[in-house]
């Protein structure tokens, strides 16, 4: 497995991360434990070195699955997971945003238990709290690291003016966000700050949540538990106008000896040495078919012919419901 250096950090990790929140939330029932841990040793095995947990992910199991998988391999492996995010008492609901410095700290010192661990590689906020300045936030992390507990920081889904004003405070590792051929809006304002500024770019969602496997079409249905359900992007008539790209990936993969998820993931890899994506899988084939993504050597050409005809496909739907939309970009 390759490895990648996120930004002008020292934190080098594998060039594909593993996304982890689906094994407990998000995309329909949780993972049976034991199966879940079989995939994340396997990911180890196979070189990958970079995990991204969530405190909200469950909430809290999947920061246990993710500490008790990953314990015999501590210190071969970097974790990241976040915080900002109010949750309910026994876990049943999100009350809003926090990240007062205070709340901070205390997520950090309750996801380190839950982890199996002494410090956490990079520590992300989850949203931007409009309610606390970013340079406050910035410098709870700060004394996080300060204090040994932490060892990077980072911001998920934020906008380029509180990128900038957290970067002055202390040195943003990397910026978690969504980004594939099925979204590429980072391209116009994110990729040329976090080049200027040395931030990594960590990817989620690099395969579209699934649609660019080609495994998914208008007529397929989703678990009622599953969050596609409630986005935009994924209504049967959204997904039926969107089939283009994945008819793109379909008609490319074949000449690159390739799954279209394979292209998909090379195609990212390609666009800047700093880009680190976190596919995430239940399935150990899933999981050697991403790896394989990252030994397929696209070309210059093949780069530019499949980012054009990208750009040509009009794509339909919001990539979040509204009430989820407004936590973005901010």
């Amino acid at each position: 497995m390759q490895k990648r250096k996120l930004g002008s950090s020292d934190l080098e990790v594998s060039a594909l991360g593993l996304g982890c929140m689906g094994m407990s939330s998000g995309y329909g029932p949780a993972g049976e434990t034991s199966a879940m841990i079989t995939v994340i040793r396997a990911a180890v095995e196979s070189g990958i070195t970079f995990f991204d947990t969530a405190e909200i992910y469950g909430p809290w199991k999947n920061e246990e699955l993710v500490g008790e998988a990953l314990a015999p391999f501590r210190k071969q492996v970097a974790i990241a997971t976040k915080f900002g995010f109010k949750i309910g008492p026994k876990g049943e609901r999100l009350e809003g945003l926090d990240s007062r410095p205070a709340h901070i700290k205390e997520v950090a010192e309750a996801s380190l238990k839950r982890l199996k661990t002494d410090v956490i590689d990079l520590f992300y906020q989850h949203r931007v709290d409009p309610d606390v300045p970013i340079e406050d936030v910035a410098g709870a992390v700060k004394e996080l690291i300060q204090a040994g507990k932490v060892k990077h920081f980072g911001l998920s889904e934020a906008g380029a003016n509180t990128i900038r004003r957290a970067h002055a405070v202390l040195a943003v590792t990397a910026l978690q966000s969504e980004y594939s051929l099925f979204w590429r809006e980072p391209e116009r304002e994110i990729m040329p700050l976090l080049e200027e500024l040395g931030i990594g770019f960590v990817p989620f969602s690099p395969l579209g949540k699934g649609f660019l496997t080609g495994k998914i079409d208008a007529n397929t249905k989703f678990d009622p538990t599953d969050f596609r359900n409630l986005v935009p992007r994924f209504t049967p008539e959204a997904r039926q106008a969107n089939q283009g790209v994945v008819d793109l990936l379909n008609r490319i993969a074949p000449r690159l000896q390739a799954t279209p998820a394979q292209v998909a993931l090379a195609w990212l890899l390609a666009q800047k040495p700093w880009i680190v994506p976190i596919p995430g899988t239940t399935k150990l084939e899933r999981l050697k078919e991403n790896n394989g993504g990252v030994s397929l050597e696209l070309s210059p050409a093949d780069v530019q012919e499949i980012t054009a005809a990208a750009e040509a496909i009009p794509l339909q739907g919001a990539r979040y419901p509204a009430n989820l939309q407004k936590l973005i970009g901010r």
